[in-house]
């Protein structure tokens, strides 16, 4: 399981003019930032972007200040593998060592969705032991019962990060995952693709 929330694109307007950069062209740019903050690629300035993307990634510099920030769900063993992407990304999560004992344990916190039902009912016994070591901890605080959960917890557990990465490190991430096998990532990359002109920007000509 993953979900993504509250999306927010920034500095479109200024990397595009920052793409004019090289040969003074500015005269003709023809993007706009509406009365809403939303960014409209204009006819000039759309068919120069997509020549750059095309060109190869020192001429599509430009995508590198393009920031997005998203709230992610999604499971350890996800993130483990989200990690590898460190260059030009930042993100604060929750933290698992300061709040695994602040709330029950419950089936709503791991990703179990593609479990069979014998997998399932072994998932709960051990949320149920977890929550047993939970209580133990809250009524005395002995560090051993924290330890305890924390090296029990699965890989399944949920965790939310708030993440800023830019568009030239979603085209690599999407480049590299969209045939993944883990559904987490399909779904990573099927928002990438909702992404403001994503399909210009952000994908490669087989993969649009």
């Amino acid at each position: 399981m993953l979900t993504l929330k509250h999306t927010f694109v920034m500095n479109m307007e200024n990397a595009m003019r920052g793409a004019r950069n090289p040969l003074n062209s500015w005269a003709r740019m023809d993007s706009y930032t509406d009365e809403k903050g939303v960014f409209h690629f204009g006819e000039n300035d759309l068919s120069l972007a997509r020549r750059l993307c095309a060109a190869g990634s020192d001429h599509r510099k430009f995508i590198r200040q393009i920031f997005v920030s998203v709230d992610i769900t999604a499971p350890i063993y996800w993130w483990k593998e989200y990690d590898t992407y460190k260059v030009s990304t930042v993100a604060n999560s929750t933290s698992t060592m300061h709040k695994i004992h602040a709330k029950p344990f419950s089936l709503d916190d791991f990703s179990t969705d593609h479990m069979d039902a014998e997998t399932l009912d072994e998932m709960k016994s051990l949320i149920a032991f977890l929550e047993k070591l939970r209580l133990k901890y809250m009524e005395n605080k002995e560090k051993q019962y924290w330890y305890d959960m924390i090296q029990l917890l699965p890989s399944s557990y949920n965790q939310m990060r708030t993440c800023t990465l830019n568009y030239e490190t979603l085209r690599n991430i999407h480049h590299s995952r969209h045939n993944h096998k883990l559904a987490e990532w399909h779904t990573f990359c099927d928002w990438i693709e909702s992404l403001p002109y994503a399909s210009d920007l952000i994908l490669t000509s087989e993969e649009r």
